[in-house]
């Protein structure tokens, strides 16, 4: 899935924006903008906040992440699918807008492309007359919500790949799915670029150089057909850092457009506008498995996500994959509606709605009035005169009440001013701080250890290098979740480990990869690093029928030997062996989640080895836990 793509240098056209913002005649105007500021479309997209990413494909059927270029387009063939009912579950999830995979890695596109023969005219679904990409365009409208595209630049597919005809044809493949379905909201371009792949049945490895794909030409092309599309990846928005959804606090809308930046903080005062997506699939895999039924994201874990990103001022796109029939399964529908339910419930009651707020304003001004906080109104906001960069206001309560979440919002239309925040309550007749913030931005959701009880708070701005322009100061009730903090890295299929024992092993402590703890490994960097390939072989204690293997790769944050060309064999002896499965890990990187590989059918054995082939960085091999599930 994505890696950052360094944006060109793009200027901002704000000036109607800010113009809004102030009224002639009057004897004091809005401060200044401060820094970068956002496009027009870049505020829209970002109060959009939470939307569905769809992954479907020839990879639905062929059981892979990343398909190899080289599978047949036959294999489409969905009998029960119905994009409206898909779409109405993301609005009935509170979901504002869906992307669609229209092209992945693998190079099949499911529209009625002229770039390419490796499209949804050769598959048997619909004689060959469907399209997939309108399908989910029109039920977009139907159910009011707003349309998006994600078209691969990597095409493992097409025979000019890395050559001068494959960017005419990938910049053409823009211009249609951007000219033939209505408005798009976004179009995303993945950061997986070059690799192993068919290429027109070359079979071999092919690299690009930087630039390859043009995207400042693709980016002017789509700004005159569709001015309001945000560009992710390439110009508008960015990548959030990590597959787990989650973005970095401290946490920065702005890059820099020379030398970059993490994308998971952004850049402090970057130059350049560039608002962080942060994206995760409800299950391990991006695509649908069948295997991966067990493994639904909870609500509670979807809620936790969703404070790690939306909470911190990024955007959020959870991708729920269609089966092969074309349907949305009740797994995942189930944890929508959970996590629809939690989100209803955190956000039901402002305890801080209409609140009294007193502190000094600019000019005394009432446009610029402290209420202007707790008014519920996302476009008015309370600031200061210009030499008051770090003001305190005090907020008086209704009633007194007891909340464990605080909101606050910026006016990012003037920028990203406060650098840090505190908050105190009057508690027992004296001010006790609760908590002390850095960034807010278009947002910010603070949770507190523990419920606080009060009528008054106070807002401290302890660091900002302009005056703030503060929106929204809200108190909120996290609803009970007890498994809040629930992470399961491990499926609960597989066999237990009770009397399992390694055997032999190529270098390193193997038992690391069998002793159920995640967060141990087995890797082969002794002294040296021993280069792969590299193996184990684990006796089972008994003879067992096996029915898939999982492989979870290192959780300590290093992708060091993680990896991603695999061979697992069995054995019932120990010493005849067959291979049951090898290949490999698509996407490992970016998506560290345990990988479930479903043999063609069970095998008994009793003996297991598995061999790294391969390693994504460095040269050695590491694996957290090697895992059996057995056939039922």
């Amino acid at each position: 899935m994505p890696s950052p793509i360094r944006p060109p240098m793009i200027r901002r056209a704000v000036l109607t924006a800010i113009a809004c913002l102030t009224v002639p005649g009057r004897a004091v105007e809005a401060p200044a903008p401060f820094g970068a500021i956002p496009h027009e479309r870049q505020i829209t997209w970002q109060r959009m906040e939470l939307y569905a990413f769809v992954h479907f494909g020839l990879n639905t059927w062929t059981n892979r992440e990343w398909g190899y270029g080289d599978e047949d387009p036959k294999l489409f063939n969905p009998d029960a699918f119905d994009a409206r009912a898909i779409v109405k579950s993301f609005r009935e999830a509170g979901m504002t807008a869906v992307i669609l995979t229209a092209k992945h890695h693998d190079g099949f596109c499911l529209w009625p492309t002229k770039t390419t023969g490796h499209n949804i005219t050769k598959s048997p679904w619909k004689n060959g007359r469907g399209d997939l990409v309108r399908e989910f365009a029109d039920a977009c409208r139907a159910e009011k919500l707003r349309f998006g595209i994600y078209v691969s630049p990597w095409d493992r597919n097409h025979a000019e790949y890395a050559r001068e005809g494959y960017v005419k044809a990938f910049h053409e493949q823009i211009r249609e799915v951007l000219t033939g379905y209505g408005p798009v909201f976004e179009i995303w371009f993945d950061g997986a670029n070059g690799g192993d792949g068919w290429y027109g049945g070359a079979k071999e490895k092919r690299t690009i150089p930087p630039g390859y794909y043009r995207y400042p030409e693709a980016v002017e092309m789509i700004r005159k057909i569709q001015p309001q599309c945000v560009v992710w990846g390439a110009a508008d928005a960015r990548w959030g850092g990590s597959e787990q959804g989650h973005v970095a606090y401290p946490h920065w809308h702005t890059m820099d457009s020379q030398r970059g930046g993490d994308a998971a903080t952004g850049v402090r005062h970057g130059d350049t506008w560039m608002p962080a997506e942060g994206d995760t699939s409800i299950r391990p895999g991006w695509f649908w498995h069948a295997a991966e039924d067990g493994k639904v994201k909870s609500p509670a874990k979807l809620m936790q996500v969703w404070m790690d990103c939306v909470g911190r001022g990024a955007n959020l796109i959870l991708n729920v994959p269609p089966d092969h029939h074309g349907r949305l399964r009740e797994p995942d529908l189930r944890s929508l509606a959970g996590f629809k339910q939690l989100r209803d419930q955190l956000l039901a009651t402002d305890f801080a709605a209409g609140a009294a707020v007193s502190a000094p304003s600019r000019g005394n001004n009432p446009r610029f009035k402290p209420p202007n906080l707790t008014d519920n109104d996302i476009e008015t906001y309370w600031t200061t005169d210009d030499a008051s960069h770090t003001p305190t206001g005090e907020i008086k309560l209704k009633a007194s009440a007891t909340f464990d979440v605080i909101r606050l919002r910026e006016q990012i239309r003037l920028g990203q001013r406060v650098d840090a925040f505190a908050v105190d309550a009057m508690i027992d007749g004296s001010w006790k701080e609760i908590h002390a913030g850095k960034t807010i931005g278009h947002q910010v959701l603070a949770k507190l250890p523990s419920p606080v009880t009060t009528d008054r708070l106070r807002l401290r701005v302890t660091d900002c290098p302009a005056v703030p322009c503060l929106t929204e100061f809200s108190l909120l009730k996290m609803p009970d979740i007890s498994t809040m903090n629930a992470d399961p890295r491990l499926s609960p299929d597989n066999l237990t480990k009770t009397g399992w024992r390694i055997v032999s092993q190529t270098a390193g402590d193997a038992s690391r990869a069998i002793d159920g703890d995640p967060d141990t490994l087995w890797h082969t960097h002794m002294a040296t690093e021993q280069a792969p390939p590299q193996s184990f072989d684990i006796d089972l204690g008994s003879e067992v029928r096996v029915a898939a293997i999982t492989y979870l790769p290192r959780q300590d944050g290093t992708a060091h030997g993680m990896t991603d060309r695999y061979r697992f064999e069995l054995s019932q002896d120990g010493k005849r062996w067959i291979t049951a499965a090898e290949g490999e890990f698509s996407n490992i990187r970016a998506n560290p989640v345990e990988q479930t590989i479903p043999l063609k059918s069970p095998i008994n054995a009793r003996f297991l080895r598995f061999t790294g082939l391969r390693c994504i960085e460095r040269n050695h091999i590491s694996a957290a836990e090697i895992g059996v599930i057995p056939a039922k």
